[in-house]
Parts: structure tokens; C-alpha cells; sequence
């Protein structure tokens, strides 16, 4: 069948069997099945990326507001209030979309043992995992079996840059969660053109682990001339973009972004969509090379009406 030789195709790039692994036209057709389908109740710490609630019917999600103004997860009060909506599905994205932000692994494996005991899966989504340090010590996938109610989820777009291909994957050692989930993927859901990646990736892995220690190196040059900017609040990434609160004094996000695109054919994204105290003095900027991300910052200080 053509999802068995896909799951087998990535399980190569991830070293796990191919039945623990549903492969989904990017992540997104997979979220759609979990949230528009399969959960009965979901929990999901905002802000985060909106298609995890956007999916669901709107009586069936419950938002939990991330600790204000740090961002951070609160696991005992997220657990609680799981436990309290008696949530069968409970979703967390780390790094973060848009926080850039790492929810450590101790944490993760205390929240999927506590959720275990109220027979609620924990969806864990990696999708910017590999732009973290030492992504293969904080990711959970080689410690999936150890864990029955988790699944992680993994956008391949993201680290790869393959966002036309659409390749997305499911792994988890719960079999009927991975029978829930492969039921409801259509026959045939990737392009020849993605299965074809597929074979080829395992031959550039090298190639791939150096591109995104270069990632790391130029976001954190970014992460370092953004915090120059006077009344910035510029929050330490952990994924290829970074968080950002715009000074008091600056215009909103949106006129911000909004200047940036036609003053300088630059476009960041601002954070107005999101679910958080005081959205729209929000930026998500993504980092790029050296040489763009010194062009960014010195077009945002002067839509900002600053000198750099």
C-alpha cells in the first residue's frame, strides 16, 4: 500500500519502524484528522499555531493562555485544566509558533505521565525541533515507546524548506491512535515528486545537520542586534525565527509590518492572529542569512523611526 511504503521511507530518515508512522500531505491533513476528527475534547496552550484549534469544531477546543508576560508553560496548571474539560487530546508545540520558545523534556515526559492516567494523548510537535541545540537530545521520537499516549508530529516543511512538497508524519507507539489516524489519510496523499525527496534525504543527512547549525548561528547574531533596538523586549529563540514585543512607543505591528513590506519589500509577520494579551505589539521575524537579517534590522529601526 502506498502509506506503508511512505512510513517506510521516513521511518529510514528517522530510524523507527514504519508502523508507528503516518505520513500526511504536509502536517497540516494530519492535524486536521486528529482535531476535526478523532479528539472528542482538545486542549492547547496559546498562543501557538492556530491550525491545532482553527481544525476543530469551536465546542471542542479549549484554549490554555501560556503564562503572561514570559510565555512559558505552566505543566501542573496545563494538566489540571486538561484533566478538568476531561480532555481526551492535549496539544503542545515546542519550540513554539510564535514564541520560538522550548518546552524542556523533563517536563514533556511528567505531562504525558500524568495524562496517561486520564487516557489523553499528548500530541508533541517538533516541527521546529532541528533549529534547537542538540535537537537529538531534546526530542522525544527515540523515546516513543516508552510512552503510550504520545505522539509527535513533524512538519518536514520547516527544517527542509520544502514547503511545495508537503510532507508532513505522525510517529507514535500507540498502534490504535496510528490506525485512527492512517483510516482517515486518502490513498495516494503525496506527490511522486515528495516520495522522491524521501529516498534521496538520507544521503545529504551531514549536509542538513550543518545547514541548520549555520540557522542556529545567524539567528542568534539576529537574536543579539535585535536586542540592541532601545525598548525592544526580544524573547531567546529556540527555532529559525524570534518573538518580539515592539516598544511603547512604536506604531502597531500591523503599521510596522505593514511599512516594512512596501518602504523596504521586507515581510515579517506580525502576531496580530494570535491568541495573546496584547496581540498586535507582537512580531514574529524569521531569520535568514547574515547579510539579510543586518538589512532587516536596519529597515525596522527606521520604519520604527530610530537610528541604528
Amino acid at each position: 500500500m502506498a502509506q506503508d511504503a511512505l512510513a517506510g521511507l521516513v521511518g529510514k530518515i528517522i530510524d523507527q519502524p514504519a508502523e508507528r508512522i503516518v505520513v500526511g500531505n504536509g502536517a497540516s491533513e494530519l492535524i486536521k484528522i486528529v482535531s476535526g476528527h478523532i479528539s472528542g475534547k482538545l486542549i492547547v496552550p496559546v498562543p501557538s499555531f492556530n491550525e491545532y484549534t482553527d481544525a476543530a469544531p469551536s465546542d471542542q477546543v479549549v484554549e490554555f493562555p501560556l503564562e503572561f508576560p514570559s510565555f512559558q508553560l505552566d505543566v501542573e496548571k496545563f494538566t489540571a485544566e486538561a484533566f478538568r474539560i476531561k480532555a481526551d487530546v492535549a496539544v503542545v508545540v515546542t519550540p513554539n509558533n510564535p514564541t520560538s520558545m522550548l518546552i524542556p523534556k523533563p517536563d514533556l515526559i511528567r505531562l504525558a505521565k500524568r495524562l496517561e492516567k486520564h487516557d489523553c494523548m499528548l500530541i508533541i510537535d517538533e516541527s521546529f525541533l532541528d533549529f534547537a541545540e542538540n535537537p537529538d537530545q531534546i526530542s522525544l521520537e527515540q523515546d516513543i515507546e516508552k510512552y503510550p499516549n504520545m505522539a509527535i508530529f513533524k512538519s518536514m516543511s520547516k527544517a527542509y524548506g520544502i514547503c511545495g512538497l508537503r510532507i508532513g508524519y505522525m510517529l507514535t507507539a500507540n498502534s490504535k491512535f496510528a490506525d485512527a489516524v492512517r483510516n482517515g489519510v486518502h490513498i495516494w496523499n503525496i506527490n511522486g515528486f515528495a516520495e522522491e525527496f524521501l529516498r534521496l534525504l538520507p544521503d545529504y543527512k551531514q549536509e542538513f545537520i550543518e545547514s541548520c547549525k549555520q540557522v542556529r548561528t545567524d539567528r542568534d547574531s539576529l537574536y543579539k542586534k535585535l536586542c540592541g533596538i532601545g525598548g525592544m523586549t526580544v524573547f531567546k529563540p529556540d527555532a529559525n525565527f524570534i518573538f518580539c514585543r515592539l516598544p511603547d512607543y512604536a506604531q502597531s505591528a500591523s503599521e510596522i509590518t505593514k511599512k516594512l513590506f512596501i518602504e523596504h519589500n521586507m515581510y515579517i509577520k506580525n502576531c496580530v492572529g494570535k491568541t495573546q494579551p496584547d496581540s498586535d505589539r507582537y512580531l514574529r521575524i524569521a531569520s535568514r542569512t547574515e547579510a539579510e537579517n543586518c538589512k532587516l534590522v536596519t529597515a525596522l529601526s527606521e520604519v520604527m523611526d530610530l537610528k541604528t
